[in-house]
């Protein structure tokens, strides 16, 4: 049986590998069934106790637990790691903000609130970086596919469920912010009734 300073130790080495988080499962076997997971969740606290405060913190996802940089240092990082996220149209956020706050939902609801057509490339853009997937079809004439998010869309944004995802209210502030002041504002447009699009 390993100590706590040890097993701490091999969390941590083992955190700091992982390109993706590790859930509590994974984490167990490390320790070959040495470790129970209501242990593994006591030294995971305490580790990241350890690790507070410091540039690298550890942090609980919906995928599990990982290791990442503070955003106060991204700055720093970005000066030599120049490589940024890749950018998304408006048309491509605002249609992950509908499927994250409406899911599940098919492309005719998402038409429906945004008032204009979803292109597959836009559906395609989200599937691809792993933040949406088809979770089943609606059962009206066509089926078509229901989407909602993924684990990695939350992992990827810091957050262990969607419960903590920004109200609405505030990401319609930002949006409001950020858009042109020349450009006037769409137009409402009436929606469909339940069942079409």
């Amino acid at each position: 049986m390993h100590s706590p300073f040890e097993a701490k130790r091999i969390l941590a080495a083992a955190l700091l590998a992982a390109p993706e988080p590790l859930g509590i499962t994974e984490l167990k076997r490390l320790f070959e069934g040495e470790v129970n997971a209501e242990t593994l969740r006591k030294l995971l606290t305490e580790l990241k106790e350890e690790w507070h405060g410091r540039a690298v913190e550890l942090v609980s996802l919906s995928g599990g637990w990982r290791f990442h940089t503070r955003a106060e240092f991204q700055p720093f990082l970005e000066r030599v790691f120049p490589e940024r996220a890749p950018r998304y149209s408006r048309a491509v956020m605002e249609t992950l903000a509908i499927i994250a706050y409406r899911q599940p939902v098919t492309r005719g609801d998402i038409e429906d609130i945004r008032g204009v057509g979803v292109s597959s490339q836009i559906i395609q853009a989200l599937e691809a970086r792993g933040w949406i997937d088809a979770i089943g079809v609606r059962e009206t004439p066509g089926r078509p596919a229901l989407y909602g998010t993924t684990r990695k869309f939350l992992d990827d944004l810091g957050l262990r469920s969607l419960e903590e995802l920004p109200p609405l209210e505030e990401i319609a502030k930002t949006l409001q912010l950020e858009s042109d002041p020349a450009e006037p504002a769409p137009e409402p447009t009436a929606t469909a009734a339940p069942g079409e699009g």
